[in-house]
């Protein structure tokens, strides 16, 4: 019996400039290793500024994006691949852009009727200056993924993060300011506009941080997750209505935070490019609805080869 995949030649991008590089490469490898179980041809491309040459010269029938974080995950290598005409998994331009952009997605699902964090943007020297809201408050890049560059400030403390005024910061000069929200840290993926199931995370260190996502023992995955029938359910219907208004494809994960004193549900941010790492929550989550790993990534590559098909065909 042939495999799925059997002849069909798969570039899996990976790696990328990102702070998130390494990352992408431990989910890469993963999802390229699999695509071999599935029978594919596969050529791992560490995405650098040449990709369009590399790209041009290796004529896959279909990328699959393992990039993570700025310029893979933002609509910039989804711009590149459109202007190339060649099939690629996971979300397009504008839901990446809009995605990534954490004010203009909030902007998006509090008009869908998304719950979101308050706060704004800041230019990081006035937030670095002094509070430009009263603690608790949590200070984010605005176009960043993996928690990095994130900070909490506590109530109490005296001033904001030093880190914001360094001279080598690297996230960009606009940060995101929002209230703290005390309570659970939830995740839910969502597969082709279906939510899959609710997880808990409790970080080792209390702060679901890049070393707690990624570090072993960071952190503790529940799942299902202890919460209310009720407010599973709302999370899971809130992450499908945020998959959709950004106009998201194949597989995204939305990020919550649930009050459970208050009864408080706010998404923080969807990420159109979940990870693929043993660490990672959509493969999980995946694996609890009885959608093991290989089944994943051939679902994610058909559906992106099969899009490509469609909109050449129309066009």
């Amino acid at each position: 019996m042939p495999l799925p995949l059997a002849g069909r030649h798969v570039a899996v991008l990976m790696g990328g400039l990102s702070a998130e590089r390494d990352v992408s490469l431990i989910s890469g490898r993963a999802c390229a290793e699999a695509l071999e179980r599935l029978g594919a041809r596969v050529t791992r491309v560490d995405a650098g500024r040449d990709l369009a040459a590399v790209l041009t010269a290796l004529k896959p029938d279909v990328c699959f994006n393992a990039l993570h974080g700025a310029w893979g995950e933002d609509g910039c290598v989804q711009g590149v691949l459109e202007t190339l005409d060649l099939p690629y998994t996971h979300s397009g331009v504008l839901a990446s852009a809009l995605a990534m952009d954490k004010a203009k997605a909030k902007a998006v699902l509090a008009a869908a009727g998304v719950t979101v964090p308050g706060g704004g943007l800041f230019n990081r020297h006035d937030a670095g200056r002094c509070h430009v809201l009263p603690p608790p408050y949590v200070v984010k890049p605005n176009a960043q993924g993996s928690s990095v560059g994130v900070f909490r400030v506590f109530e109490g403390a005296n001033g904001p993060p030093e880190a914001l005024l360094a001279a080598d910061w690297a996230f960009g000069e606009a940060v995101m300011v929002e209230p703290y929200i005390r309570g659970l840290e939830l995740s839910v993926a969502v597969m082709g506009g279906r939510p899959l199931a609710v997880t808990e995370i409790e970080a080792r260190s209390g702060f679901y941080d890049y070393d707690a996502k990624y570090g072993e023992g960071g952190s503790q995955h529940i799942l299902p997750a202890r919460i209310p029938d009720d407010v599973a359910a709302r999370a899971k219907a809130q992450a499908a209505v945020a998959h959709e208004a950004l106009g998201c494809r194949g597989l995204t994960r939305s990020d919550f935070r649930y009050d459970d004193i208050n009864d408080l549900l706010v998404l923080l941010e969807v990420n159109t490019q979940p990870g693929f790492t043993p660490t990672s929550l959509a493969p999980e989550q995946a694996a609890h609805t009885g959608i093991e790993f290989d089944s994943l990534v051939l679902w994610i590559t058909e559906d992106g080869h099969a899009r490509g098909a469609a909109e050449g065909s129309a066009g």
